[in-house]
């Protein structure tokens, strides 16, 4: 009874979590503009989504800013954690609790400090701004994905490879690097979907012109939700579920290939 109990509030979870947008692609194919009613199979909002200009671009610059902003947060956020790593326990503490305040803080509160900052500093806000913002809201959640890989890595590998010929470049890239690429691979991806779902940051940070996804929904939600949002929302889920399930099998592939060398051996 008690696995039964378990096994039904995940699937009702899941249940919740996964039937509206699935009810959401669905009610794309509608041939109407009704949310509630069936009037047929159609492309016609998929049709509408690429004449949309308005929505295309503010794709554009979402997609952009995503992957600027998910680049440099992730090395930065990499390089941080291996630092961290190797850092005295008190500075790691200190340094730790400090990154869970991006976390922690609510979005308007990061949101009105970075805009005093950039008057402050006299930054024109636009992609600039804005990909500075995404950077340093989504650092934290990188350093946070690779600091577990590091702490569970083996401390003498690294020292192994040093003492075996490699220098410290390559005992890096051909140790320590396949050890915490999972963690950096799902740093990345869990960065970039933030950075395409915020919008309190972005709104108050973006400059005239530059608009993303987010901002632009809110825009058209005031007039009244529109079916081309159906589309996009369906298209856009389908992509991160691309990026889910590739890098799910590229990490197990690497996972099989390491196995056959240390087998060979």
């Amino acid at each position: 009874m008690k696995r039964f109990m378990k096994n039904f509030y995940v699937y009702l979870l899941y249940f919740f979590l996964y039937v509206p947008i699935l009810v959401l692609i669905a009610y794309s194919f509608n041939a109407g503009r009704s949310r509630a009613l069936w009037e047929g199979f159609s492309f016609h909002w998929y049709t509408e989504l690429f004449k949309n200009t308005a929505v295309l671009k503010s794709f554009y610059n979402t997609i952009l800013v995503g992957v600027i902003s998910t680049v440099i947060a992730t090395i930065i956020g990499t390089i941080g954690a291996i630092g961290l790593y190797n850092s005295n326990s008190k500075i790691k503490k200190w340094v730790m609790d400090l990154n869970y305040l991006p976390i922690l803080n609510p979005d308007i509160v990061i949101a009105i400090s970075l805009v005093a900052l950039y008057n402050f500093m006299r930054l024109r806000f636009g992609y600039l701004t804005l990909i500075l913002s995404h950077v340093s809201f989504l650092t934290p959640y990188v350093l946070f994905n690779v600091m577990p890989r590091l702490m569970t890595m083996d401390p003498n590998l690294y020292e192994a490879a040093i003492d075996l010929g490699a220098n410290r470049k390559q005992a890096f890239r051909m140790v320590v690097l396949p050890e915490i690429k999972p963690g950096i691979w799902s740093g990345a991806l869990m960065a970039f979907t933030l950075s395409i779902d915020d919008f309190v940051v972005s709104f108050f940070t973006t400059g005239s012109g530059v608009q993303n996804i987010s901002i632009t929904v809110w825009s058209m939600a005031k007039r009244g939700v529109n079916p081309v949002l159906n589309a996009l929302s369906a298209i856009m889920f389908i992509i991160m579920v691309a990026l889910v399930v590739g890098i799910y099998f590229r990490n197990k592939k690497e996972q099989v290939k390491r196995y056959e060398k240390v087998k060979d051996i």
